[in-house]
């Protein structure tokens, strides 16, 4: 099960003061078709830069998907469940469940069938992440890291993905800005 993320959203009033608009778990969730201990939960998007903060939409109810808007970005939670949870799954298996998966997302363009993990996958985007919870590795083409909370990547476009090898889900917190395709 995905975890809750409460959110708290400022804006104006009439008289241009600082108000509270919302404070309540984000409903923007995108389980996972597989398996529901791993997903994505939309806390917000930008659409330009710089971003407009006029009026009182809520940015991040749109579709959710893997990658941000063009020239835009997202601030989102994403949720990784143990590896230990696909034990017992061929391969083959675990490459349609990825398949699914990515395209649940709008994002099976940016899939590598033939990487060294399902998952692994490759976006036109600069993304900040830090993990808050758990433990993962995270996989890159020529090789691999061991995150703890608190550590922080900065993904630059590459072919990267996420293994949880603990017996907890890990929970990570992710902002996706859109960025120029690298070579």
């Amino acid at each position: 099960m995905l975890r809750p993320v409460r959110r708290i959203v400022t804006g104006h009033d009439t008289d241009g003061r600082s108000i509270i608009l919302s404070d309540e778990p984000s409903p923007h969730l995108k389980p996972n078709p597989v398996n529901p201990a791993r997903g994505l939960t939309d806390l917000w998007r930008t659409y330009a830069m710089p971003a407009d903060n006029s009026g009182d939409a809520d940015a991040a109810a749109t579709e959710v998907v893997l990658t941000p808007p063009a020239g835009g970005s997202v601030f989102r939670y994403f949720q990784i469940a143990p590896e230990a949870d696909e034990a017992g799954k061929t391969g083959e298996q675990k490459q349609a469940e990825a398949d699914r998966l990515f395209e649940a997302m709008g994002a099976g363009h940016n899939r590598d069938p033939s990487a060294r993990h399902p998952n692994m996958h490759k976006t036109d985007t600069v993304d900040y992440i830090i993990l808050l919870k758990g433990e993962v590795t995270m996989l890159v083409d020529e090789g691999e890291v061991e995150m703890k909370p608190l550590d922080v990547v900065i993904q630059r476009g590459t072919n990267h993905g996420w293994v949880n090898k603990g017996s907890e889900p890990a929970v990570l917190a992710a902002i996706l800005i859109d960025a120029e395709p690298v070579g």
